[in-house]
């Protein structure tokens, strides 16, 4: 049962769709104005991609009972405009990925240009960037080349991407988060897609503020749960949630939420609220599948079940994907900034136990490696890997001895003794000592076969040049952004869970894998990269791993099938 203000005021409604008049009166729900745009949907458009594309848009039963129906159909009467017009203004939609929310955000947005009966209407799609608000304007304007109909209403023109009725001087076309401080937008149709990419709430904020002269505007939002709980997104979706499960804190809001629970509390509260839905899930669990219709409404209809399973069983076998699954595909709160590698998985990847840096060196003869060097700035720890080609990987680290105090604290105790048996090379003074560093490099160039040392540009130049001038290794530049950490990245926890890599069970090196964590962006979870932490807060260290994904850079770049940093604009190459 919707609930509705208690508003008897107002005459009888008398709208009339097809010869069927509404008889009600006050704050009602209009069934003939709710059945004018379901038959617009399905008589005018159609879907544009996937196993339904060119055929009629018929409503799946919860887009039509759930959203379209209410969201037009529920009315009030208005003083000022003399007439009844939608109680709904704006509008808040949540679900999980791909379950058609940009085909129908398309089709309302195509409603409210050419069949809402407004003169000079103005209809917005927006979003992060010109490619994510064409997610929804795209559709549209396919459906608009695919119904001659419709073709003979609206105009599109591709290049401007923007569709014009010249009847009614009405116009559909794109904004971005950076057109949020433009003035004169009078919306009667305003569509924010995925709020979770959105900086700030500067967009929304401004097109939320530009209503007023327009009867019946609608405002609205389409998008999937955000990972960061003080961004933009959070806070819409929250209040969303809140206004779902209280109507009465805002009439002239309309909040369709479908996430899956993060906890037993919130399933227990969910089962409260909506009690009797045929879709509640029963479990927090997400790979449940008893679960998954709830925050995935169009599952068996625009979201393939098989795909979800697929998805689901590389979740589980994948943990770094874990996060990613629950976020995108079951709708449910994850922290962007999360875990990377499980100390288990770390552990199973030891092979032989090695007793110091040095321990059986001589076994590395004639086997081909990659470098990677993280090299710090002079009041902290700088990190060296080789990972070699039988999946042997090995560290050296170097520390002023003035920073051994506090992060022996912070480890309680722990860096103090890997110092004392030679795992870190503690530097005297307060500064890190070069000369050290670049005499025990080239001490390995002697012993191995380095192929070639990756780097991070940003602060290795000084000895990069020193490197190469004096131990003639080829050294390549790279740095610590989403393009080029994404590669490394992942091939580590592919490797350790494929079980090829050997890492001897260095012990700095595992304390900075159970540092490791990595962040993901909002609007693309399989790109990643690492997080340096907060060096002074927390006394955490992750040298090791970086150094080592900056080795695996220089290994991905030697396979042939792999597309070859060499020809990378994110890389240079010296030597």
């Amino acid at each position: 049962m919707t609930w509705r203000p208690k508003d008897r005021r107002g005459p009888t409604c008398g709208y009339t769709f097809r010869g069927s008049s509404c008889g009600r009166r006050g704050a009602h729900y209009c069934q003939q104005r709710a059945d004018r745009v379901v038959r617009f949907f399905i008589e005018m458009l159609v879907h544009t991609r996937g196993v339904h594309a060119r055929r009629p848009f018929i409503p799946d039963d919860w887009q039509e009972q759930e959203i379209i129906r209410p969201l037009f159909g529920e009315v009030i009467y208005s003083a000022e405009h003399q007439r009844y017009v939608r109680r709904y203004r704006i509008a808040y939609i949540c679900v999980a990925r791909k379950n058609g929310k940009s085909e129908l955000a398309a089709a309302i947005q195509l409603y409210m240009l050419c069949g809402d009966d407004e003169d000079a209407a103005e209809v917005y799609s927006a979003a992060k960037d010109t490619k994510q608000a064409g997610k929804v304007f795209d559709p549209a304007a396919r459906m608009v080349q695919l119904n001659p109909d419709l073709g003979k209403i609206c105009k599109l023109y591709k290049n401007a991407r923007r569709l014009v009725v010249e009847r009614t001087a009405s116009v559909y076309e794109i904004l971005t988060a950076d057109a949020a401080g433009e003035l004169g937008h009078n919306p009667h149709s305003f569509n924010l897609d995925e709020v979770l990419a959105l900086p700030d709430a500067s967009l929304w904020e401004a097109m939320t503020t530009a209503v007023g002269a327009r009867a019946q505007e609608l405002i609205f939002a389409t998008t999937t749960e955000t990972n960061d709980s003080a961004s933009f997104g959070a806070s819409l979706i929250e209040e969303a949630e809140k206004i779902q499960e209280d109507p009465a804190r805002a009439p002239h809001v309309f909040a369709y939420v479908r996430k899956l629970p993060a906890t037993t509390e919130g399933i227990a509260h969910l089962r409260a609220v909506f009690a009797g839905h045929p879709h509640l899930p029963i479990s927090n669990d997400p790979f449940d599948e008893a679960n998954w219709k709830w925050p995935n409404p169009g599952l068996d209809s625009f979201k393939s079940r098989e795909a979800l399973r697929r998805q689901a069983m590389d979740a589980r076998d994948k943990p770094e994907r874990e996060n990613a699954f629950r976020q995108f595909q079951v709708n449910q709160r994850v922290q962007q900034v999360t875990r990377f590698i499980p100390m288990e998985l770390w552990d199973q990847n030891t092979g032989d136990l090695i007793m110091n840096p040095e321990w059986n060196w001589e076994t590395f003869r004639g086997i081909t490696c990659h470098a990677g060097l993280d090299l710090s700035s002079k009041l902290d720890m700088t990190a060296w890997s080789l990972q070699f080609a039988d999946g042997r990987v090995r560290w050296r680290f170097w520390l002023p001895e003035s920073v051994v105090p506090a992060l022996s604290e912070a480890t309680d105790g722990a860096l103090e003794t890997w110092v004392q048996r030679g795992w870190i090379v503690a530097t005297e003074g307060d500064t890190i000592d070069y000369e050290r560093v670049m005499a025990d490099i080239a001490q390995d160039v002697e012993r191995f076969v380095i192929a070639d040392c990756v780097y991070d540009r940003w602060s290795g130049e000084p000895i990069r040049q020193r490197l190469e001038a004096e131990t003639g290794l080829t050294m390549i530049e790279s740095g610590t952004t989403y393009q080029q950490m994404t590669g490394p990245t992942t091939e580590a926890m592919r490797l350790l869970m494929a079980h090829e890599i050997k890492h001897g069970g260095n012990p700095v090196a595992r304390w900075h894998a159970d540092n490791l964590e990595v962040k993901r962006p909002r609007d693309d979870p399989d790109r990643l990269r690492p997080v340096k932490p907060d060096r002074q807060a927390s006394g955490k260290r992750i040298d090791g791993m970086a150094a080592w994904f900056f080795a695996l850079t220089g290994v991905l770049m030697s396979k042939p099938d792999r597309v070859s940093a060499y020809e990378d604009p994110g890389a240079r190459i010296w030597g």
